[in-house]
């Protein structure tokens, strides 16, 4: 009997619907942050008189940051806790956020940007691994999943705020970027109420305080649900403990030897293949629009249909997460996405462009919801954070690589090549996750991944 058997039998109850609440509101303002530059842009360069070149810089700005802030996050997660990492970027984030809202020049708008982006990636690429410490193998797919469909709120706000506060108000940029920075308030209630993650803590030596957690945890459930808890199994995989500290050398020493080579190698390749998809889509669909007849105010209005299609994309994965496997999941809406690449990539028209778009827009949302639970699962516990941060930190490139890559494809390509480039990233990433993805589903996150050596398909 263990103390990860105790706490993986527990049924999802309101202290884990209060975790997923916690972490999904940080999810919402991070994606809230990274979609409203697209609406902030017009009006920057009004103000300073930028060229498109420097608008281009800004663009990159988020993507620029979330690659660093991941990759950090992911190496201090593994090294003083999941927790104090989540708290500690989301305050680095608010604060350039308001930084940048009250910028003098381009220059500090642009290094705040970046900041600002770095935070965020740092709580984004650390709040998924967190949170999936606490779930039953049972309910995790699903969990994870809802909990990366907080993204899409994000997203509709920063529509809302770009197409009602921006234009309306004379500073109104600035104002939209004080809105995003609003979740510091959330700092407090955060220290008051998460807990440190019991794998981290066993896995580092400290038993007491994963025994008071787990306590802890057990009679907030009980009290939440009313009946007796579930008897305890016996744990069939005990957690590994005492593994040396992480650093940079020694995580992608161990991420790529022999045992873990392909998990890293699929999983970075799928981030990089849905981020570039993501990012190539959604900061270039306004603009083509655009080229397609409406006002700008209109193609905004069309985003916000498009960006609403991501709420069932993200929900529909997550209930599906119980239902398929993972990598099933991530197949599925990857071959979507595909096809409603290809479909967009023949539409002339602004409805059909955004009927299709929003099509491409649901099943692109829905594989993140699959690789958010996915992810995790594939790293050991010493290594989690650093694994899920370095995916993520490799999909970021993709990010950074999307709006140009697409940008010098539609000059030559035209719009009907820029969609079906990504439709055929798409559908490598179907082959790779199908032939060479992990089976995860219904499995304990110790059953997967420990010992080490004996990690396998």
């Amino acid at each position: 009997m263990t103390l990860l058997a105790r706490l993986d039998r527990l049924p999802l109850s309101r202290p884990h619907y209060l975790l997923l609440l916690i972490g999904g509101l940080g999810y919402t303002f991070d994606g809230m942050d990274s979609a409203v530059v697209a609406f902030l842009l017009p009006s920057a360069k009004d103000a300073w008189s930028l060229s498109d070149g420097q608008l281009g810089f800004i663009g990159s700005a988020t993507p620029f940051g979330f690659l660093f802030g991941a990759t950090v996050a992911g190496l201090l997660g593994d090294r003083i806790g999941r927790k104090k990492v989540m708290m500690y970027a989301l305050a680095f984030y608010a604060v350039f956020s308001v930084v940048a809202a009250f910028a003098p020049n381009y220059e500090v708008f642009l290094a705040a940007r970046v900041l600002a982006g770095a935070g965020a990636g740092a709580e984004s690429a650390i709040i998924a691994p967190f949170l999936s410490e606490f779930v039953p193998a049972k309910r995790r797919g699903w969990f994870i999943g809802a909990l990366a469909g907080f993204f899409s709120f994000g997203f509709v706000a920063a529509a809302l705020i770009g197409r009602f506060v921006v234009p309306t108000m004379d500073d109104g940029w600035r104002i939209a970027q004080v809105v995003t920075a609003l979740p510091i308030v959330m700092l407090l209630w955060w220290r008051r109420s998460l807990p440190e993650s019991p794998r981290y803590l066993l896995q580092n030596g400290r038993v007491d305080e994963a025994e008071s957690v787990v306590a802890d945890l057990e009679r907030r459930v009980e009290r939440a649900t009313g009946r007796p808890l579930p008897p305890v199994p016996e744990s069939a995989v005990a957690p590994s403990t005492g593994t040396a500290k992480v650093n940079p050398l020694s995580a992608l020493r161990f991420l790529w030897s022999p045992v873990m080579a392909r998990r890293t190698a699929v999983t970075w390749l799928v981030w990089f293949v849905i981020t570039f998809s993501y990012y190539g889509f959604f900061s270039w669909i306004p603009t083509l629009l655009v080229q397609r007849g409406i006002t700008v105010t209109k193609s905004f209005e069309f985003s916000i249909i498009i960006y609403l299609a991501q709420v069932p994309g993200y929900f529909s994965a997550a209930w599906l997460s119980e239902r398929l496997d993972r990598k099933n999941i991530i197949a599925i809406y990857l071959a979507g996405s595909a096809v409603s690449a290809f479909w967009l990539s023949q539409m002339d028209t602004p409805v059909t462009i955004t009927l299709a778009g929003a099509v491409l827009s649901f099943f692109l949302n829905g594989t993140y919801a699959g690789v958010y639970s996915y992810t995790p699962e594939v790293f050991p516990t010493w290594i989690r954070a650093t694994g899920t941060g370095l995916s993520s930190a490799f999909g970021r490139v993709g990010s950074i690589l999307a709006p140009t890559i697409i940008g010098l494809s539609a000059a030559k390509l035209g719009f009907g090549g820029v969609f079906g480039l990504t439709t055929a990233v798409l559908a490598a990433g179907v082959v790779c996750v199908v032939v060479f993805g992990l089976a995860t589903a219904g499995r304990s996150l110790e059953e997967l991944t420990e010992p080490a050596k004996e990690v396998t398909r």
